[in-house]
């Protein structure tokens, strides 16, 4: 066990982004759900706005696991094009996924952040923050998403990973902080105390504490 739970794994965590602190540019971004308890701790830590950046995998019909893309907060899609032609799936069942999960994008919004918009990342120094990097799927579709925003850096923060994935991610982001890197890594949860699943209402609660300043 490295942590008793996701804020004692954002403190610990913090406590390496301290280069960070009182930017005036910086945002701190999580993946919800579990990436929140632990970017809350961070943005206090650091003096900096917290937000929720939303992904949500578009999988292919009847193989749900395979993704053929993946849908961000700000409208942002990302289509896998090589699975889309090794699979010849049509335009009309793409345009279909992408709305259902257009949809569920909205609602998680809502409930996460009321009627705020989302947050302005162009020309900003970026945190994106999880509990953890197994696969790293995830993460990957937020840091491609957010290069499409124009933010001036993008670094991606979290707890415990693995250290390949974390070694990949460092190809596409602008910085990557591992706060551990335990070979095997198995299961993020492993490595938590208390790794019970973050609900809705705590993200709401956490984010209403401290929102970053909104486009426009």
């Amino acid at each position: 066990m490295l942590f008793q739970d996701r804020a004692d794994a954002g403190r610990q965590l913090a406590a390496k982004l301290t280069a960070y602190a009182g930017r005036p540019d910086l945002l701190v971004l999580a993946l919800p759900r579990g990436g929140v308890p632990v970017a809350y701790e961070i943005a206090h830590a650091l003096g900096a706005p917290l937000d929720v950046f939303l992904v949500r995998k578009l999988g292919v019909p009847g193989r749900e696991e395979l993704a053929m893309g993946a849908m961000a907060s700000g409208g942002i899609r990302i289509l896998n094009e090589e699975v889309i032609r090794a699979l010849d799936i049509p335009d009309d069942v793409i345009e279909a996924v992408s709305e259902k999960e257009r949809r569920e994008l909205a609602r998680r919004e809502r409930a996460y952040r009321d009627d705020r918009p989302p947050p302005d990342v162009n020309g900003r120094t970026v945190l994106v923050v999880d509990d953890g990097l197994a696969t790293g799927s995830t993460m990957r579709a937020a840091v491609a998403a957010l290069r499409r925003m124009h933010p001036a850096r993008i670094v991606v923060a979290v707890p415990v990973g693995s250290a390949d994935v974390c070694a990949e991610l460092a190809a596409e982001a602008d910085e990557v902080v591992c706060a551990h890197m335990p070979e095997p890594l198995y299961a993020v949860g492993l490595w938590y105390g208390d790794f019970t699943q973050t609900t809705d209402e705590e993200v709401h609660d956490l984010l209403g504490r401290t929102s970053a300043p909104t486009a426009g």
